[in-house]
């Protein structure tokens, strides 16, 4: 089992989980994060401090493995971030907005640490 970072990530960005993990396998996008499945060591440290609840383990993925497969994808593309930053300022706008990875998803990188 590994952990995924899910929908509700997407426009929140909150990085309190990246301080916790004691692997850094958090990767930043311009508007989301993942995490790498092969370095996540499974100890599930991270998900209580998501406050969006977006993190899961991948045992609550959806059926055809989506939120694994993007997550896998772009930790191999995005830069590794271990320290905590300040959310976007409209993140409290998107907390309970549903359906986000279809109409706000950015491919793009962050800029990690």
């Amino acid at each position: 089992m590994t952990y995924i970072v899910t929908d509700a990530c997407i426009r929140c960005k909150f990085t309190d989980c990246v301080e916790v993990c004691p692997v850094d396998c958090f990767y930043e996008g311009e508007n989301m994060l993942v995490i790498h499945p092969d370095e996540c060591i499974d100890c599930g440290v991270c998900e209580p401090e998501c406050p969006v609840e977006a993190i899961k383990p991948d045992t609550e993925d959806d059926p055809d493995g989506k939120w694994l497969a993007l997550n896998s994808k772009y930790a191999a593309a995005w830069p590794n971030i271990t320290v905590r930053k300040d959310p976007p300022a409209d993140a409290a706008e998107f907390e309970t907005v549903s359906g986000k990875l279809d109409k706000y998803f950015s491919d793009k990188p962050g800029s990690g640490d």
